[in-house]
């Protein structure tokens, strides 16, 4: 079998599975998020913690308990981070410096899970499981819980109440992501993933030297890690480590994982809002991007251009061979179009248009389909400003979903489109024009600006993901990456949480015959489109300073 027949066989059995999966999955999550009905042991919770989980809370409130727990969640794990040295079960390893307790911190509690050191060299087993591994599990809750606050705001009407963020939060870890993870973190252990809490030992002695690992709740962590979108890994290597992502149906199952609840979210969606045709458009939207995306990031590695390419049956520097370039691709893409940051190759060996594609799949926002939770609300702000698009060329008055889109309302969603380039360019710029951030490129000229550019723009949009080539672990980059990833996080949720108050205390509009279908093909393709050109205006300077040049050059 050719490596390209593998490729796209592998493709076909993902969709199918995604597709399988679909239905029942996000009929459930909205059952999930719509009941009144709170179980024994979530009731023990909301004790513990004092919340009326039946409350009703208007946007503000709910953004205050989004922010009041994230910033406990900043400060609970730098603390222990800064505390492992005394902590049982540390591995010998001594406490982490403050500027990286501060950008892992940062990373894990919004959702990025950008890694500037070892983990198998810097972390021990409470460190990874009473504080990364939790991290992964609430913060993808918390992007989920922001997602159906926005989509009450669609569902409601003369009301601002959007639910109680404290029954969102928990529901989502322990009625979905922890099930999931359960049956995850088994068929990965059969895959041969490894689960334990041993300590360092020695597998070998090579080059005159020995190689030491360490064990650890590995299989558990990486199920969460994709299922979360989180990203961040046990070892340095990530998903390309086999203790991780041992063989190519462990990888397809990754994948899998990573895909699952964000497409699964549409459905959720079109339950809540009660018009499931609206679910099928935003799911036809990031099911042609994603695989577009794919197909052309396929076409860019498995392309000959020489001997060597010709031998290995495509680019295959810095990607697993008992993966391929197939699954390599698909891999990429995915995480690079969510928020996911794992990675099962090396991002800075793909060829250099492989590379901005990676670059321009964060830089659309990760919407396609995006991270848990924050992927669809992100899709919902870019229908809301297609929406108005339309309704400029026509002169009519844009609504989406019964809601007039106002001034306030494109207010709050332009707000949100900015911060991120905002960011990313910001930032980037900075480093460029100092020395010392400079000094920490690997490569020079368009691959080594790519370099700081992909960083910024993984840890502005909270992907995570590394190009690799570049020394981030220094007092700059920890510092400024952090910062980027706080403000990439929390600062759209304030206008996507004012929105949603916005839609929610609104009357439904009737629909006319001058009212834009947002369920057909038709609006789809203009989704779709305002998505690419949106982003290409913003981002296509910096993308040809750096990918594009790289690419054309080669």
């Amino acid at each position: 079998m050719s490596p390209v027949l593998a490729g796209v066989l592998q493709l076909l059995a993902l969709i199918a599975a995604l597709a399988l999966a679909y239905r029942p999955l996000g009929d459930y999550m909205a059952r999930v998020y719509s009941s009144e009905k709170h179980y024994k042991p979530e009731k023990w919770i909301y004790k513990a913690i004092g919340a009326n989980p039946s409350a009703e809370m208007r946007w503000p409130a709910y953004l205050r308990a989004v922010l009041a727990f994230s910033a406990v969640s900043v400060l609970f794990l730098y603390g222990l981070q800064r505390a492992q040295g005394i902590l049982p079960g540390s591995l010998g390893f001594s406490a982490i410096d403050p500027d990286q307790a501060f950008n892992t911190a940062a990373s894990f509690v919004s959702n990025t899970n950008w890694q500037s050191y070892y983990g198998e060299q810097a972390m021990g087993h409470v460190v990874q499981t009473g504080g990364l591994a939790v991290q992964n599990f609430v913060s993808a809750a918390v992007g989920m819980a922001v997602a159906v606050a926005l989509v009450r705001g669609f569902a409601r009407s003369r009301t601002g109440e959007l639910g109680n963020f404290w029954s969102d939060l928990v529901r989502g870890v322990f009625r979905i992501l922890l099930p999931i993870s359960v049956i995850g973190a088994i068929i990965l252990v059969a895959c041969g993933a490894i689960q334990n809490f041993a300590g360092i030992h020695e597998v070998g002695q090579f080059m005159g030297g020995s190689q030491q690992w360490n064990g650890g709740a590995i299989a558990s962590q990486e199920v969460i890690k994709e299922l979360g979108t989180n990203g961040g890994g046990y070892f340095n290597a990530n998903s390309a480590h086999p203790f991780e992502n041992p063989n190519p149906f462990s990888n397809l199952f990754e994948i899998f994982l990573i895909l699952l609840i964000p497409f699964a979210l549409t459905r959720t969606f079109g339950r809540m809002v009660g018009n499931l045709r609206q679910g099928y458009a935003i799911l036809a939207t990031m099911a042609t991007i994603w695989i577009g995306f794919t197909a052309l990031m396929m076409w860019t590695e498995f392309a000959h251009h020489g001997p060597a390419f010709d031998v290995a049956g495509g680019a295959m520097e810095g990607k697993e061979t008992r993966f391929g370039i197939g699954a390599s691709a698909i891999f990429s893409v995915s995480t690079t179009l969510t928020s996911t940051g794992a990675v099962n190759s090396f991002h800075s060996s793909y060829t250099g248009l492989g590379g901005g594609i990676q670059l321009l799949g964060m830089q659309l926002g990760e919407i396609a389909p995006g991270g848990v939770g924050s992927g669809l609300y992100g899709m919902l702000i870019m229908a809301i400003i297609a929406v108005f698009i339309a309704g400029l060329m026509v002169g009519r008055t844009p609504e989406y979903l019964g809601k007039k889109i106002g001034t306030r309302e494109i207010k709050f969603a332009a707000c949100y489109i900015l911060i991120t380039p905002a960011l990313v360019l910001g930032f980037t710029a900075a480093a460029m024009a100092l020395d010392t951030p400079a000094n920490s490129m690997t490569n020079t000229g368009a691959h080594g600006f790519s370099e700081i550019l992909y960083a910024y723009t993984s840890g502005a949009n909270n992907n995570g993901s590394a190009f690799a080539g570049l020394n981030a672990d220094t007092q700059w980059f920890n510092s400024t990456i952090g910062i980027a990833m706080l403000l990439g996080r929390f600062l759209p949720m304030v206008f996507v949480l004012a929105l949603a108050g916005s839609l929610a205390e609104q009357k439904p509009v009737p629909e006319t015959a001058g009212t834009l279908r947002t369920d057909k093909p038709l609006y789809t393709g203009l989704l779709v489109g305002t998505i690419l050109i949106v982003t290409g205006l913003t981002y296509f300077p910096a993308l040809a300073l750096g990918p594009l040049a790289e690419g054309l050059a080669s």
